[in-house]
């Protein structure tokens, strides 16, 4: 089959040989694009067929997001739906006239088949060509449409109440989480929630929280052997996975679990925090320091084989004791408690997840939780071993600036709370290896880099979450370096992305060769860059005193105030920035010796508070020249009587300094009144 990358070989091509352009659009870790190309795109028929009516390209959706935004909502638009395998047909103009997702070799299920599409797109192409032009008119002027800037609107303050109780309502009561299944782990929804509730102390807001975090931790989204996040649960109880694991899942979840043991102290948060960090460092990153993209859901061709167990596999492993918890612990059945995914039968295979808490299994066998944690240890030690020597899912490889900046913030903010260098050194490897090897001399981002080579000029996201990844770095260091550098890339995403006339930023930078310039509000999987920017720029302004950052930020809510109101729920992460605008978080400023026992008691106060949310920024003495950068809002602050000295400011106002560890925590722990119903 002769694929072309995207590019001008390949469309030069089509119009030279009068043929259409055939677009598949996947990823490497995506289970139906591996089945399209197992059953299809390998098959010597699909191949000729393909090759005769076709010039055929093919896009990795990770490393070029902007081909595979547009394209999917070509395919939206036609069909009302979407998903990967992406399969567009369009002219040698990149006017797209058929869209789907996953087609068959041949056709089943009311699906029409790669061999009868193909002929009957082939006899339109050089029979009906004036028809089929009309029509891709007729949709790239409704695409047009759709990326009409408007003023937008003043956003509501009633919002943030309103997109609470509209959450609340999609809550599953029964096994947690948002919605049916498929059920995903919806980060964003959660982070807004803890949020909320450190405003309100909303008894429910944090019962949400507990019941999505511990259900999910205990289901089989989780790997309960290798540890890291699944990508989905096609269930609604989270115990049957979607088995891929996703760079970017493992970063929002290690934010959410960190926040929420932050708030609540439960171990269960804690665990998971160092659970998944431990399978990130151990599996997912590379020699340099940087982290792969994905690691896939199949080996051996089959979905979830790496991660199945029979009965007899786990008595030949384990003692009779280990054997007995385990058995008990993750609901293991002699015949198996998961279908085949070929034979939809059981086949003695099981899928590992839990039903019950430490303590009820302690007390079950009749332990204390010492005991039975380290027998569960030392048994899940010998099943990880064992599965090792089973042949692994593929990794991916791609090293993407953005999901990077994602599991800088994830580590920086762990090695914070947890006080763990290793965690540290973690994030500033990726740091330091992505702003040496991913940026350009003039200090522009590369979106992807594979074996010694850059490629891909970078969009809003990698500015974005690279900056977030940045500024929560520098806050683990506070080495001024990191924070100097996210206000360099916040200068050039307003230059490179911002939209001067209608306020917010495009998704890419001008010179994109797509036929319309979007922008994206909305969250996906991950937050959406104009609401990650908009949490950025009121942040940096509000800590360097620069409130003209601030007021971009403001443009972001009212560019895009009509379909936030009419959508909350598909913009839980923005409506979170708007929080922060509407009920800003405290800034600290400790000024004194970094290394100091007073400093040092001062940060564990701050990072053990509950303040989630909260910016630290660290003046050290006689340093101030590198931080000049700070000063339209550090000016004038100095020790008291030459102690270490605190500076607690929220808003536009700074409470007086404190010196004293309990005077600090007092001033820094959320103020809340119960606003439940």
């Amino acid at each position: 089959m002769d694929w072309y990358p995207w590019g001008k070989e390949a469309f030069d091509k089509a119009r030279a040989e009068n043929k259409p352009v055939f677009l598949s659009i996947g990823y490497s870790t995506c289970h139906w694009c591996h089945v399209m190309e197992r059953e299809s795109f390998e098959d010597d028929d699909v191949a000729r067929l393909m090759n005769e009516t076709f010039v055929s390209i093919k896009v990795d959706r990770e490393e070029r997001p902007d081909i595979d935004d547009y394209y999917m909502t070509v395919c939206q638009v036609m069909t009302g739906t979407g998903g990967w395998p992406l399969t567009v047909i369009m002219t040698p103009e990149r006017k797209p006239f058929f869209a789907t997702t996953y087609i068959p070799k041949e056709s089943k299920y009311g699906r029409t088949g790669l061999m009868q599409l193909i002929p009957g797109i082939g006899t339109a192409w050089r029979n009906q060509r004036s028809d089929i032009v009309k029509s891709t008119e007729v949709i790239s002027e409704h695409l047009r449409q759709l990326t009409v800037n408007s003023t937008g609107r003043e956003m509501n303050p009633g919002i943030i109440k309103e997109t609470y109780h509209k959450l609340r309502s999609t809550y599953d009561p029964s096994a947690g989480g948002f919605g049916n299944a498929p059920k995903f782990p919806t980060p964003q929804n959660v982070l807004f929630l803890l949020r909320y509730f450190i405003e309100t102390a909303d008894a429910e807001s944090l019962k949400m929280v507990e019941h999505t975090l511990k259900s999910m931790r205990m289901g089989g989204i989780y790997d309960q052997i290798g540890f890291g996040f699944h990508r989905y649960s096609t269930d609604s109880h989270w115990r049957l996975p979607h088995f891929e694991k996703m760079l970017y899942d493992q970063a929002l979840l290690i934010i959410v679990y960190n926040e929420a043991f932050q708030i609540t102290r439960n171990v269960l948060y804690r665990d998971t925090v160092h659970e998944i960090i431990t399978y990130v460092l151990r599996d997912m990153q590379s020699q340099e320091g940087v982290f792969y993209s994905a690691e896939d859901a199949d080996s051996e061709g089959q979905e979830g084989k790496y991660y199945i167990w029979t009965e007899p596999e786990i008595r030949k492993i384990l003692d009779p004791p280990e054997y007995d918890l385990i058995v008990r612990t993750f609901n293991i059945e002699n015949d198996g408690n998961y279908e085949d995914e070929v034979s939809r039968a059981r086949n003695g295979h099981n899928l590992l997840y839990r039903s019950h808490t430490d303590e009820t299994l302690a007390r079950e066998f009749g332990i204390s939780i010492k005991a039975f944690n380290e027998r569960l240890h030392a048994a899940r030690e010998k099943m990880f071993a064992y599965r090792t020597e089973r042949i692994r899912p593929q990794m991916d490889t791609k090293v993407l600036c953005d999901w990077n900046g994602l599991m800088i913030a994830a580590l920086s903010k762990a090695a914070r709370l947890f006080g763990d260098a290793k965690f540290k050194h973690a994030a500033m490897r990726a740091a330091d290896f992505i702003l040496a090897n991913m940026r350009s001399s003039d200090g522009h981002l590369f979106h992807r880099y594979i074996d010694g080579e850059v490629a891909v000029t970078g969009f809003l996201d990698d500015y974005a979450f690279l900056i977030w990844g940045l500024t929560e770095l520098y806050q683990s260091t506070f080495e001024p370096r990191y924070l100097k550098t996210a206000l360099e890339l916040s200068e050039k995403s307003c230059a490179i992305f911002g939209d001067e006339e209608h306020g917010a930023f495009f998704s890419t930078p001008a010179d994109n060769e797509l036929p319309v310039r979007s922008k994206k509000a909305y969250d996906g999987a991950i937050p959406s860059g104009n609401s990650i920017m908009a949490f950025n720029l009121i942040r940096l302004g509000r800590i360097t005193g620069q409130h003209d950052l601030e007021d971009k930020a403001s443009t972001i809510f009212d560019s895009f105030g009509n379909q936030i109101q009419n959508q909350p729920l598909s913009h839980i992460y923005m409506l979170a920035a708007f929080k922060q605008l509407l009920s800003p978080a405290p800034n600290i400023v400790i000024y004194g010796d970094k290394e100091s026992d007073a400093t040092m008691e001062m940060l564990r106060v701050i990072h053990n508070s509950r303040r989630v949310d909260s910016t630290t920024l660290m003046l050290p003495a006689g340093e101030e020249a590198e931080t000049s950068y700070m000063k339209g809002f550090t000016k004038g602050l100095r020790p008291v009587d030459g102690r270490t000295t605190a500076y607690v400011c929220q808003g536009y106002k700074c409470d007086k300094p404190a010196t004293d560890i309990k005077e600090l925590a007092r001033i820094i722990e959320p103020r809340t009144e119960d606003a439940s119903g």
